[in-house]
């Protein structure tokens, strides 16, 4: 099934999605190189250093494909896994609730630039106003 978008759906799925990826495609590039405050937030998060490196690469690789048109559903879910591990890891911690709630809110915006711009998810969840 082949389904259009139009012009303004494309520019405001940019806006809407491409915002959280950007902050995630820096995250995970800042888990690679492993500045001092990284290194600290995530074992006070109760992960042991060793896993920072593997964690910026999943962040990267599901964001890639989340980015690539062909890839972006695939990309979306693998997301909303990270995401949802984020969600758990500062609930566990006792974190603030709008540190709780950030990765639901960026997971969010992710799916609705998908929406915005790919007409297969459009027609998996038609948002229809009554």
């Amino acid at each position: 099934m082949r389904t259009t978008t139009s012009t303004k759906h494309l520019w405001a799925s940019r806006a809407l999605g491409g915002l959280p990826a950007l902050f995630l495609l820096v995250d995970g590039a800042m888990k690679l190189f492993k500045p001092a405050e990284v290194v600290k937030a995530t074992v006070q998060l109760g992960y042991p250093e060793s896993t920072i490196v593997g964690m910026g690469v999943a962040l990267l690789v599901s964001t890639a494909l989340y980015l690539t048109p062909r890839t972006a559903v695939l990309g979306a879910v693998l997301l909303t896994g990270y995401l949802g591990g984020a969600v758990a890891t500062h609930v566990r911690v006792g974190a603030p609730v709008p540190s709780q709630l950030l990765p639901v809110a960026f997971g969010a915006l992710l799916w609705g630039g998908l929406w915005l711009r790919d007409g297969r998810v459009r027609a998996l969840l038609p948002l229809r106003a009554h």
